[in-house]
C-alpha cells in the first residue's frame, strides 16, 4: 500500500468537511428523519453509502486513464481541489443563514422508498461528483494507486459519510423539530465553511511545498 498516514487522515477530514456542507443528502435525511423517524433514515443512509462506494471507483479509474504520466495535468487537478474547497468554504460563510428547503417527495414511507431516495440523492448530487472527480486527485496520486490503496479509499468514502449520516439521522429522529433551527443551521454552516477553507489551505500549502 502506498498511502501515507497523513494522506489518509487528511482525506478523512475532507470527507467530514464535505459531509458538513448542506446538500441533497442533508435535505433527504432531514425530511425523512422529521417525517418517519429512525425507520425512515437508515434505509436512506444505506442507499447513499452505495453511491459513496461507487463514486471514488468511477473517479479513480476514469482519472487513471486520463492522467497517466502527465504530471502537469495531475498538478492542475490538485489546484482545482484547492479552489473547490476554498470556493465552497467562502460560499458557505456568505450564505450561512440560508435555510435548507425540504422536498416532500423524499418523505414517502417504506424501506425501499428510503433506499431509492438515498441512491437518487447521491447520484444526482453535484457536490459528490465535484468532490470525487475534481478533489480526490488532490489527496492521492491516482496513477500510482494499488489495489489495497483503492480498497482503503473506497471503504473510507462509504463508511465515514454513512456513519455521520446515521448519527445525524438518529439525532433528528430523536429530537425532531427541535433541530434544524435557523440559528443552528447558521452555526453549522459557519463551522463547516471554515473547515473547508482550512482543508483547501492545507492542500495548497502541500502543493507549494512539493513544487
Amino acid at each position: 500500500m502506498t498511502l501515507t498516514a497523513q494522506a489518509i487522515w487528511l482525506y478523512a477530514g475532507a470527507l467530514g468537511a464535505i459531509w458538513l456542507t448542506p446538500g441533497p443528502v442533508w435535505v433527504a435525511i432531514m425530511a425523512r428523519g422529521l417525517s418517519s423517524g429512525w425507520a425512515g433514515v437508515w434505509p436512506l443512509a444505506l442507499g447513499v453509502a452505495i453511491g459513496d462506494l461507487l463514486w471514488p471507483l468511477i473517479a479513480i479509474f476514469g482519472l487513471t486513464l486520463l492522467v497517466g504520466d502527465q504530471a502537469a495535468l495531475l498538478a492542475g487537478l490538485r489546484w482545482i481541489a484547492v479552489a473547490v474547497f476554498l470556493g465552497m468554504g467562502l460560499a458557505l460563510l456568505r450564505h450561512a443563514g440560508q435555510p435548507v428547503a425540504a422536498d416532500s417527495r423524499l418523505t414517502r414511507h417504506g424501506g425501499w422508498a428510503g433506499f431509492s431516495a438515498g441512491l437518487l440523492a447521491i447520484a444526482g448530487n453535484p457536490k459528490a461528483a465535484l468532490f470525487y472527480v475534481g478533489v480526490l486527485p488532490g489527496f492521492f496520486d491516482v496513477a500510482r494507486l494499488t489495489g489495497p490503496d483503492i480498497a482503503v479509499i473506497t471503504l473510507m468514502s462509504g463508511a465515514i459519510p454513512f456513519a455521520l449520516n446515521l448519527v445525524m439521522g438518529a439525532t433528528i429522529a430523536a429530537l425532531r423539530t427541535r433541530l434544524a433551527t435557523p440559528a443552528g443551521l447558521r452555526r453549522m454552516n459557519l463551522a463547516s465553511g471554515w473547515l473547508l477553507i482550512a482543508v483547501g489551505l492545507v492542500l495548497g500549502a502541500g502543493q507549494i511545498w512539493a513544487g
